[in-house]
Parts: C-alpha cells; sequence; structure tokens
C-alpha cells in the first residue's frame, strides 16, 4: 500500500515562495508517476502539476506556469512542489497524487481519477 505525506504549507505573503514535500511510503517512488492538485474553499479540486515516474516530462496547469516546478528526488522516495511568486488565488488544500506507471511513454497524468493515491494535503495561504 502506498501512503503519501505532504508538508511545507503554511502562510506568506503575495509574491513569496513556499516548497511542498510529498514523500512516499510502502512502495518505490519510482514506481509511480506523480502530481499535485489543489482545492480552495468552495471549488473543486484541480490539477496543479504531474511528473512521470522518472521525472523526465512534467506538466502543469495554465495558471502555475512559469511560477511553480514540479520535481522529484526517488533516492529519497519524495516529490517537491517550488511555488514562487505566490498570488491570493494560490491560497488551497495541495495534494499529492500517485499512480502506478512504468510505461516510458505515457505523458504526464493530468486527470484526477487516474490517480488511486492520495496524501492528506497541506494548507497553503496567500495573504494579500
Amino acid at each position: 500500500q502506498v501512503q503519501l505525506v505532504e508538508s511545507g504549507g503554511g502562510l506568506v505573503q503575495a509574491g513569496g515562495s513556499l516548497r511542498l514535500s510529498c514523500v512516499v511510503s510502502g512502495r518505490t517512488a519510482s514506481n509511480y508517476a506523480m502530481g499535485w492538485f489543489r482545492q480552495a474553499p468552495g471549488k473543486d479540486r484541480e490539477f496543479v502539476a504531474a511528473i512521470t515516474w522518472n521525472g523526465g516530462r512534467s506538466a502543469y496547469a495554465d495558471s502555475v506556469k512559469g511560477r511553480f516546478t514540479i520535481s522529484r528526488d526517488n533516492a529519497k522516495n519524495t516529490l517537491y512542489l517550488q511555488m514562487n511568486s505566490l498570488k491570493p488565488e494560490d491560497t488551497a488544500i495541495y495534494y499529492c497524487a500517485a499512480t502506478f506507471s512504468l510505461t516510458a511513454t505515457r505523458p504526464p497524468i493530468l486527470t484526477e481519477s487516474e490517480y488511486n493515491y492520495w496524501g492528506q494535503g497541506t494548507q497553503v495561504t496567500v495573504a494579500s
């Protein structure tokens, strides 16, 4: 069973930065494609960023492109999300997700329903 634990959320001023981490336990992280999603109050959960199992390719929502960077360190079983130039509209609970994938040609997974494992979330609040 895969377990995901996020950390790194908090309160930050607009324009600031945060780095989220997601530690994978129970299985080897390198066997899994992973992604970040977020859910703001009163809104549906939405895609933020995704990365292939080997970190070779990544994808981003238009709203975060150029400001957020997804990366992974499979030796540490950890997924990251570096968030720069944060805006109040980035305020949300951020979730990491994983799904088994060793297909070399499969692109980053953007669809929530394709992920089998989810963390409990970490709150990010951006003050204006």
